[in-house]
């Protein structure tokens, strides 16, 4: 497994990601190599930008026949997840908790769902998505059982910041933040405040922006 003395930075990290999946969906067609520069087409950047993320985490490779791709695929790994499958809990089983147990688990990631949380009575005790769902307040301690490291909380965003507490005493290392209100975390524990609303709403402004631009001309 490969070792590193010095963090990699976010954004090369997120694009060994979507190279990861691009690599998967090549070995799946029976494409055993393939060059930079059609890695970089695929994903909108430069091939020299391929070279120097794949360079930088200390993979090389036969330039006349391009990428092993099993190989890249396996050595890209090395890199993203521990040796062993890093157990993730979500924190609210509504529709959206339920779309990303489904979406994630589905994946041929070293990372899989396995705990799922809720105040619903309805759902405590159930099986969701093929997971056991507690009751939120035996957060910490069904955690700590079940050695969960990272949390994905899909619950209402007025209760979201409610569970921070409880989030830290369970010795949780990461938190994937899925409501719209963001959450601090002491030095320690990785987090990462995705909010959907927000995202869709640039989106739309840029699509309004474009459209009026268009309409000036």
């Amino acid at each position: 497994m490969a070792a590193f003395t010095t963090p990699i930075p976010e954004k090369t990290i997120e694009r060994l990601s979507e190279y990861r999946r691009t690599l998967i969906a090549c070995h799946r067609r029976g494409i055993t190599h393939v060059f930079s520069h059609i890695l970089a087409g695929i994903h909108g950047i430069t091939a020299v930008q391929v070279r120097r993320d794949l360079m930088l985490i200390g993979f090389s490779s036969d330039t006349k026949k391009g990428y092993d791709v099993k190989v890249l695929i396996d050595f890209i790994d090395s890199i993203l997840y521990s040796e062993n499958t890093m157990k993730v809990a979500v924190m609210g089983m509504g529709h959206l908790g339920q779309a990303i147990t489904k979406y994630f688990n589905s994946k041929q990631l070293n990372i899989r769902i396995t705990t799922a949380f809720d105040v619903d009575e309805a759902k405590v005790g159930q099986t969701i998505m093929d997971i056991p769902c507690y009751h939120i307040n035996d957060f910490e301690e069904v955690v700590e059982e079940n050695d969960i490291s990272i949390v994905i909380i899909s619950l209402p965003s007025s209760l979201a910041s409610q569970y921070t507490v409880p989030i830290i005493n369970a010795g949780i290392k990461g938190v994937l933040n899925f409501t719209s209100a963001p959450l601090n975390f002491p030095q320690g524990i990785v987090v990462e405040n995705y909010d959907i609303t927000t995202i869709l709403e640039k989106v739309a402004y840029f699509v309004k922006a474009a459209e009026e631009n268009n309409n000036n001309q």
